[in-house]
């Protein structure tokens, strides 16, 4: 599937009433993991009330011992601190980089914003050496603004 083909699926999701928050994104990750071949983990992160971590949400891919993620530490923990997209087309290139998985090549995190605040970001990895692009990241927006109005 094509990431416009994509967006009314999440749209979908996201308007389902009947599931939870936590069932929808988790359906969100399984589509986005299933439908794009260079997505190898798809997962959430959310700011842990006022401390200054993440807590791991829903996701698929191989487990993973990140589920707390201190501000400004790896790719995560630095768009929290930016408030800004991050993509990392070769995770040995970064100083600041937590290894999930050696067969992860690269990253893209981008951050989700309900009323002005960065509460969470989506977060994957892809096990292809630099394969996300800019349309990448305006899809992975659209997935996080729709998330943002589920969150809202």
């Amino acid at each position: 599937m094509t990431f416009e083909t994509l967006k009314p699926e999440v749209s979908n999701v996201v308007a389902n009433q009947g599931k939870t928050v936590d069932e929808r994104l988790l359906s969100i990750c399984k589509l986005l993991e299933k439908h794009i071949e260079h997505y190898n983990w798809v997962g959430f992160y959310f700011r842990n009330g006022n401390k200054e971590e993440l807590l791991l949400g829903p996701y698929v891919g191989a487990p993973t011992d990140h589920t707390v993620i201190p501000f400004g530490k790896g790719i995560c923990g630095q768009v929290a601190v930016s408030n800004k997209n991050f993509v990392v087309p070769d995770v040995t290139a970064q100083d600041n980089y937590i290894a999930c998985s050696i067969s992860v090549k690269s990253e893209i995190v981008i951050p989700i914003f309900v009323n002005g605040e960065n509460i969470g970001q989506i977060d994957i990895d892809s096990n292809t050496p630099d394969p996300f692009s800019e349309a990448d990241e305006r899809f992975l927006e659209f997935v996080c603004e729709n998330v943002s109005e589920m969150l809202s």
